[in-house]
């Protein structure tokens, strides 16, 4: 039966931000054009010129991840430069609106995209920069060549086209296999077109036609099945800890992210759902998250775990509809509350684990992915029973009976030192090939998340992202900031180092 975690509102499809459809004169000739913005690392020079659009789908606009171009940010000035930074995601989501809001305008004058659109965003972005370089200035030698970074240019949507079985990596974790076997029962040459998406709605396009389109689907049975695990050695940490937190049955959600945006409403323009600590938002301090209250079973893991909502692309609104991270910000559909979440903290391959420290912040995947590339990507989508097969950059048709998975296993070394870094990347990293931390790093226990979805086979399902992400599957990614008690997180290393498998 299908979940939802939010009371369902009369269909409200017009009321939704359309995106917009412009005409770029090209190659003595009008094409037909779909714009979109988007926040991604890419050209930072002026945008391609109109013969070079010619014949192509312009589906968002590429300016360069900021975050990804500035060096060490002094604590003294990562307050300031953290909301710098989501001042420039809030302006590349305003101009995704203004192109939506001027789509007859624009089809009209076609010059009209950079004056009035693109050549502003890069005047918001220009000073956005410069107050950044001021307020590292202050305490720390200003960085220089930020203005590179202000550039914003139109580009195609290059997913188009792509090998659909391409994305498709290693099991990412000790995960729990439900469902049918692999193949049991099905006829693997079955097309997946003749599957019923159940939708009612052309699932290429999606709400608002801003995705997902056709393309970022594959049937789970056409995948290869890659089972390889790492090895493990004489002296590996063996066990597990399973914390039991639920599947946000009492429907927390909200458009923040207190570890990328803290003290920025709407910081991350799609909805999270929450599990663990329920004073998640964007102004909450590490005191406020210890004194909050949790869904865990255990009171001593007041961790906070939260990742984009999935939503079915039926038509049918959400109250959200009108509302930061949601309708306002192009993620609309009927939210879908987890069939099953798991949450289960692993070894090292090679050796013990040591403690995770009380708030540590740790991101693992890329919001961004689809226009920064795919350097941070983590996302792995399957299907029960077919767990074997991972898929990195495409959305699961699952057969009759599966159900959809979303796994993200997060990085397992840390620095020794710091909670969180400017990028909050660089404190963290994941263990080598040979599953050895990096020199200066030491093995911690690696949270692996499994999320369950009971979703109408066939396509037509999608997660919430930034607008000019086009919810793309590769966008998927995970939060977690640890607020285990001290003593609760010695359990935890300790049932892991000793082969135990305790929840």
């Amino acid at each position: 039966m299908r979940r939802t975690s939010r009371k369902k509102r009369s269909t409200l499809a017009d009321r939704a931000i359309a995106a917009s459809a412009a005409l770029i004169l090209g190659g003595g000739g009008l094409v037909a054009v779909n714009v979109y913005a988007s926040a991604g690392e890419g050209p930072s020079g002026s945008p391609p010129t109109r013969t070079q659009n010619a014949g192509r789908q312009l589906s968002t606009i590429d300016c360069p991840e900021a975050v990804n171009g500035l060096p060490e940010v002094p604590d003294q000035a990562r307050g300031e430069v953290d909301r710098e930074l989501a001042a420039m995601d809030t302006q590349i989501t305003d101009a995704y609106r203004q192109f939506a809001d001027r789509k007859e305008q624009i089809a009209r004058d076609p010059g009209l995209a950079e004056n009035a659109v693109l050549g502003p965003l890069r005047g918001k972005r220009a000073a956005s920069l410069d107050r950044i370089g001021i307020a590292i200035g202050r305490v720390a030698e200003r960085p220089e060549g930020l203005e590179s970074l202000a550039g914003c240019s139109l580009r195609a949507d290059d997913d188009q086209g792509r090998d659909p079985n391409a994305g498709q990596g290693q099991d990412p974790g000790d995960q729990e296999p439900g469902g049918q076997d692999p193949g049991q029962g099905e006829d693997p040459g079955q097309d997946p077109g003749d599957q019923d998406p159940g939708q009612g709605e052309d699932p290429g396009q999606g709400r608002g036609g801003n995705g997902p389109e056709a393309a970022d689907f594959v049937d789970i049975r056409s995948v290869r099945p890659d089972a390889d695990r790492p090895r493990k050695r004489r002296g590996a940490s063996r066990g597990s800890f399973t914390t039991d937190c639920g599947r946000n049955e009492n429907g927390k959600f909200n458009p923040d992210n207190v570890i990328v945006a803290p003290g920025v409403s709407n910081g991350a323009h799609h909805m999270h759902d929450y599990v663990g600590n329920q004073a998640n938002d964007a102004f909450a301090s590490d005191d406020d998250l210890a004194d909050g209250a949790t869904t865990c079973r255990n009171q001593g893991d007041r961790s906070t775990y939260y990742w984009p909502v999935l939503r079915l692309q039926n038509g049918q609104d959400e109250d959200d509809v009108d509302a930061d991270g949601g309708g306002r910000d192009q993620n609309t559909g009927e939210i879908q509350t987890p069939s099953r979440v798991t949450l289960k903290f692993v070894g090292s391959p090679v050796g013990r684990v040591t403690a995770m420290p009380r708030f540590l912040r740790i991101i693992t995947g890329d919001a961004k992915a689809f226009t920064n590339g795919d350097a941070n990507a983590n996302a792995s989508w399957s299907c029960t029973g077919f767990e074997d097969r991972q898929l990195k950059d495409k959305y699961p048709i699952c057969p009759e009976g599966s159900q959809v998975v979303r796994t993200f296993a997060f990085q397992n070394c840390w620095d020794g030192q710091n909670t969180d870094s400017a990028n909050h990347r660089t404190h963290v990293a994941f263990a080598r090939d040979d599953g050895r931390c990096p020199s200066g790093f030491r093995a911690v226990p690696q949270l692996v998340q499994r999320i369950v979805y009971d979703v109408p086979p066939g396509p037509g399902f999608a997660v919430d992202s930034f607008p000019e992400q086009l919810h793309k599957p590769v966008t998927d990614h995970g939060d977690f900031i640890n607020v285990f008690d001290e003593r609760l997180m010695r359990n935890m290393v300790w049932c892991i180092n000793d082969g135990r498998r305790c929840r």
